[in-house]
């Protein structure tokens, strides 16, 4: 029985994305106000916060979706997406409960090459 709210992670590669998209932002339009970096990180941020509640409501990535891969999920927060695993985790004990862990594992410009952004940064170990 899964129960509560689905812990969130951030991969480190997805905190790297979230970070140059701060210092790009920063650098064409300043930290602050509505269009500045800080701004747009706390839209992306409470994106990410939503799949808490409901970690299942990204759409599969078409381009894995072709290849038969139906793991990941994404968000879309134009220009940006966000590529996202959800999992359960068995808590064990008596009292057995599953936990489910979102972990958000790509931030990207959805003008970019998704086809080799996620070749590179998903399949390769496959």
């Amino acid at each position: 029985m899964v129960s509560g709210l689905a812990q969130i992670r951030i991969a480190v590669g997805a905190e790297a994305d979230l970070h140059g998209i701060w210092r790009r932002r920063r650098a064409q339009r300043g930290a602050e106000g509505d269009d500045g970096a800080d701004a747009l990180l706390d839209r992306l941020v409470a994106a990410i916060e939503t799949l808490a509640e409901h970690p299942r409501r990204g759409a599969v990535p078409p381009e894995l979706d072709a290849l038969g891969i139906h793991d990941y999920r994404q968000l879309s927060l134009p220009p940006f997406r966000l590529i996202y695993l959800v999992e359960e985790e068995s808590l064990g004990g008596k009292n057995r409960q599953d936990a489910t862990l979102v972990t958000i594992l790509i931030v990207a410009d959805a003008r970019r090459d998704f086809r080799t952004l996620l070749q590179e940064r998903l399949l390769s170990g496959r």
